[in-house]
C-alpha cells in the first residue's frame, strides 16, 4: 500500500488492520506521536489525516488514503511551526506527554478557525486530555499562535 506521511509517499507492506499509530512509530520511526489509552479517549496519538485530527491508535492504516501529518511534519527543530514556538515560549508543557496530540489538534483548529474564541478552543481541544492540567496555558498559547498567524497573513 501507499502511505503519504509528512509530505513523502511510501510504499509499505503493512497489515491493513495495523493501527496507524504503530505504523508511524515502528515502521517510520516517528515517535512524537504517543500511545496514551489505546481507545481514542485521551488524544495523545492525534495526527492529521488530510488536515483533520484523528486518533491514530484506533485508525487502521488500511483505512488511510489521504496524507498524514505528524508532529514531526508540522515543523522541525530548525523551523518550528508557530504553534510549536509559542508552546515553548509560554512553557505550556509540564510533563509534555500529551503535547504533540494537543498541538496537532490546535493546528487543525487554527487552519479551520483562524481566530477562535475560548468556546471554540475548548470544543476543538475537548478530546485531548492533559493529566498535568495545563489547559489555561494551552488556551493562551492557541490565542497567541492565532494572533501571530493572523499577523503573518496580513504582512
Amino acid at each position: 500500500m501507499k502511505l503519504s506521511v509528512n509530505g513523502k509517499t511510501h510504499d509499505v507492506a503493512l497489515e491493513p488492520e495495523m493501527p496507524l499509530l504503530w505504523a508511524l512509530r515502528d515502521e517510520f520511526k516517528l515517535t512524537g506521536t504517543k500511545f496514551g489509552c489505546g481507545a481514542a479517549l485521551c488524544g495523545a496519538c492525534t495526527v492529521l489525516v488530510d488536515g483533520v485530527p484523528v486518533r491514530s491508535c484506533v485508525t487502521p492504516v488500511g483505512a488511510v488514503s489521504a496524507p498524514v501529518t505528524t508532529i514531526e511534519g508540522l515543523g522541525s527543530p530548525e523551523a518550528l511551526h508557530t504553534l510549536q514556538a509559542v508552546w515553548i515560549e509560554q512553557q505550556v508543557a509540564q510533563c509534555g506527554y500529551c503535547q504533540s496530540g494537543q498541538i496537532m489538534s490546535a493546528a487543525a483548529l487554527l487552519k479551520q478557525t483562524p481566530k477562535p474564541t475560548d468556546a471554540q478552543i475548548d470544543a476543538a481541544m475537548s478530546g485531548n486530555l492533559c493529566r498535568c492540567g495545563t489547559y489555561p496555558r494551552i488556551r493562551a498559547a492557541i490565542h497567541e499562535a492565532a494572533a501571530r498567524l493572523q499577523q503573518g497573513a496580513q504582512s
